[in-house]
């Protein structure tokens, strides 16, 4: 229900921004039309969204891709609005910034900029269809190399996240994703939770993990996330039990030589977040040798501040998905203490995954990735 309000609240705020805007942009003949049909269409893109998340993602029966176009067309709808009102809004910021400062008349003509304003909705639609049909599909590679003190032989750890297999990301987009992956010859794979996001679908994709497990030489590593606890990961357990896929839950494991790879559970209750984390990263690192090269794998990245309590090197996280929005590498949306990229805290290093899928199918400025990180001592 608290979701549900908030979702009615913001959509209520997208609506009348947009008439604000349209209303600088639209002939006023045409303008009770538009806000009219621009009403209706945010409250069905409401309900498809609300039905989707659930409804049909608890009903083990409904395979119909129907929910997923519907949900595609909603979000392009709806970001195409807020992309809309973005420009006007900038057209308009500009026109009283050289109003102000260069002591320019106001000029009924001048006002062409927005009362012609065609290419506003026109180039905001066209960056939403990109950002779904495009760029949510084009994984780009991002390589990083990470110092390790002493003697350590070069290692390869590539890392995905956040997939969620589900209407926006089928069992052979898993597969495409995973020999990628393979073509890039890590030593091992390292999956940072969130990829169990469909009853219908986990326990086919766990045995397409245990396929492709034996293609990286240390195999391949999971941690969980909350869309796991979401989807019965009393399940998605024994699915993954069935395979060489090593789960780690508060545990480490050592590798080759000084590598160790350890990994936490997801704190689920919100009320002990910050206990649990604490609990379960100490759990995780205790008896570890005292010369170990530790990477640690987290669904949330606040588990970057304990990894560096306990001299973790390296932790490798996801649950934010880089806020799928995106301007010069930067997140658009940073609502986490750690929302994208590279983040050092003391002498630990951490990562925040951009997320290889989405529950929101689309992304500008803030591709799908696979991240490469190369270990390597003197």
């Amino acid at each position: 229900m608290f979701f549900l309000s908030v979702l009615v609240a913001v959509t209520g705020l997208v609506i009348l921004s947009l008439w604000q805007c349209m209303a600088l942009v639209l002939p006023s003949s045409a303008l009770a039309a538009a806000k009219i049909t621009t009403a209706a269409m945010n409250v069905l893109a409401v309900a498809a969204f609300f039905y989707v998340n659930f409804k049909v993602h608890a009903n083990p029966d409904d395979t119909s891709p129907v929910w997923a176009n519907a949900v595609t067309v909603a979000a392009v709808f709806v970001v195409a609005e807020i992309l809309f009102c973005v420009f006007v809004g900038v057209a308009v910021a500009w026109q009283k910034f050289c109003r102000y400062f260069y002591a320019v008349p106001f000029d009924p003509g001048k006002r062409a900029m927005i009362k012609h304003g065609v290419l506003y909705p026109l180039t905001a639609l066209i960056m939403s269809v990109y950002g779904s049909a495009f760029e949510r599909k084009n994984v780009v590679v991002r390589r990083f190399f990470v110092d390790v003190p002493g003697e350590f032989a070069p290692y390869k750890i590539a890392q995905l996240s956040d997939i969620h297999l589900g209407l926006f990301f089928s069992l052979d987009d898993l597969r495409d994703l995973l020999d990628r992956t393979v073509a890039l010859k890590p030593e091992a794979l390292v999956i940072t939770g969130d990829l169990f996001d469909d009853e219908r679908q986990n326990e086919a994709a766990a045995k397409l993990l245990g396929e492709y497990s034996a293609q990286f030489a240390d195999g391949i590593f999971f941690c969980w996330g909350n869309h796991e606890y979401y989807r019965n990961i009393v399940a998605t357990r024994r699915y993954i039990g069935n395979t060489p896929v090593k789960l780690l839950e508060n545990e480490w494991m050592s590798v080759r030589g000084r590598l160790v790879i350890a990994g936490v559970d997801y704190p689920m209750r919100r009320d002990r977040f910050a206990e649990l984390k604490d609990e379960y990263a100490a759990k995780a690192m205790d008896d570890l040798p005292q010369d170990a090269v530790t990477v640690l794998l987290a669904h949330h990245p606040e588990f970057i501040d304990n990894a560096a309590e306990h001299n973790v090197l390296l932790t490798l996280t996801g649950h934010t998905h880089g806020s799928q929005f995106g301007i010069f590498g930067y997140p658009l949306f940073p609502f986490f203490k750690y929302t994208r990229g590279i983040v050092r805290v003391g002498g630990s290093i951490g990562y925040v995954h951009s997320g290889n899928g989405s529950w929101f199918p689309l992304r500008i400025g803030c591709p799908p990735e696979i991240a490469v990180f190369t270990l390597s001592g003197k």
